[in-house]
Formats: C-alpha cells, structure tokens, sequence
C-alpha cells in the first residue's frame, strides 16, 4: 500500500514540475522543443510497456494500458508536429505553366 501513495506522490511531483517548467518556455519555442524531445516520449512509452508488462491487478493494468496509450500518443503527436515544423522550411516549388 505505500508503494502506491510512493508512485502517486511521484506522479503528481513529476506532474507539478512539468507543468511549471513549460509553462515558463516561450510560445516560439514549443515547437522546436517538442520535436526535440521525441526521444524523451519514447523512453516514457518503453517505460510505460514495461509497467504494464509487471502489472498483475485489474486497477495497475488499467492504469498501464492508459499510460501506453497516452505515451503512445505523445510520441505520434510529437513526430506529426516535427514534420509539420520541416515542412515550413522546405522551398515551395514553381507551379508549371502549359
């Protein structure tokens, strides 16, 4: 039972903290940060599996099927914005005439 206050007083730490620190980064630089940080999501997702992959109750394998698909998520939504981001800097090609 104290592990489980351990892990909800780290989740909501981690929560806290991480709110507070990207709260304080400029709007220009989200963009570049996130596409950036795509390896951080995907050690959360790795992460996230080998949770679930030890979970052995109802509750702890409900909780790890969301953090993978949240993770999951993150690490799709994080590569969707570094493409889009890359696609503002290629050059725009001449439209032909005829």
């Amino acid at each position: 039972m104290i592990t489980g206050f351990l892990a909800l007083y780290i989740f909501m730490l981690a929560a806290f903290t991480g709110y507070e620190i990207i709260s304080r980064v400029p709007v220009i630089l989200h963009t570049p940060l996130m596409s950036g940080s795509n390896f951080v999501h995907g050690i959360v997702l790795v992460g996230a599996m080998v949770a679930l992959g030890h979970a052995e109750g109802g509750i702890e394998i409900t909780i790890g099927v969301i953090a993978v698909l949240l993770s999951a998520g993150n690490v799709a939504g994080g590569y969707v914005v570094t493409e889009r981001m890359l696609e503002m800097f290629k050059a725009s090609k001449p439209e032909k005439k005829g």
